[in-house]
């Protein structure tokens, strides 16, 4: 994981800073309350509907009830990620890529997504960053904009057919009830990224519902579709995700057999994808 600082000059000259590091009402900084949570601690046994799925991180014990039917009597099977913290980076807009708003009632940067996406090649080899890696580029209070806001996060991929880069970025926004709440967002595109790690499988997104975008068809939810976790004393926001029946695979292939990891009720392609 990647932490990203982002520093917006606004228009009177003044900037504004949003960076991981700041501390939390809990004493941690926000990437340290980012590696704390249940996307990187394994200490949290997830019962969906009576069904003991695993004590593992948030998206390993999705991906083992998204295939449930598979792996239900093989306990060793997990995706599993590590939480190394990388230097933080400092990349800085110009006026015409990142201005400061309020687009949920609080003071928030607002960057434009190609801009940001155009830097993570360079900051990738910097790092000495590897395909057999998936690095997270976290930012803390930052919005990403395409004809108009507000993106918490995205994962995509670059580099060759033959040696492709996965990554992904989200943002921790520090206010309650607001979009992209702590790791949120963060669980939205892991999951995804667990599913279609290239977002180019062509064979793979050949469903009814379009690409497997996991985290999009719940985010207009109550609460952006997330639903607490509390873990060291914290309350994190960890977001619903669908499970492959919602893509038009059998219902037995998942837990209980569920369109969702929560077990909200939809069918196939309910609520687009």
């Amino acid at each position: 994981m990647a932490p990203v600082t982002i520093v917006i000059t606004n228009r009177n000259g003044t900037k504004t800073t949003f960076d991981p590091s700041h501390v939390l009402s809990n004493g941690n900084t926000v990437t340290t309350n980012t590696v704390t949570s249940p996307i990187f601690d394994s200490t949290t046994t997830y019962t969906q509907g009576g069904v003991d799925v695993g004590t593992t991180q948030y998206i390993d014990a999705f991906q083992r009830a998204n295939f449930w039917g598979t792996v239900k009597n093989n306990t060793n099977s997990h995706l599993l990620l590590g939480a190394t913290v990388l230097a933080e980076q400092t990349p800085s807009p110009s006026k015409a890529n990142g201005k400061s708003g309020t687009p949920f009632g609080f003071t928030a940067g607002e960057v434009n997504i190609n801009w940001f996406d155009a830097q993570l090649p360079t900051i990738m080899s910097n790092l000495g960053i590897q395909p057999n890696t998936f690095p997270i580029f976290l930012t803390y209070d930052v919005y990403l904009t395409q004809n108009g806001c507000c993106i918490g996060g995205y994962h995509s991929s670059e580099g060759s057919v033959s040696n492709p880069q996965s990554y992904a970025e989200a943002t921790y926004a520090d206010h309650v009830g607001a979009f992209s709440q702590d790791v949120s967002a963060l669980s939205h595109e892991v999951g995804e990224w667990a599913d279609d790690p290239l977002t180019v499988n062509i064979n793979g997104n050949n469903t009814p519902c379009g690409i497997l975008e996991v985290g999009d068809p719940l985010e207009n939810n109550p609460n952006f579709g997330a639903f607490p976790y509390a873990l060291h004393g914290f309350t994190y926001n960890l977001q619903d995700l669908v499970t492959l029946p919602y893509f038009g695979a059998p219902p037995s292939t998942t837990v209980n057999n569920w369109f969702t990891f929560q077990g909200q009720s939809l069918s196939v392609c309910q609520n687009g994808s």
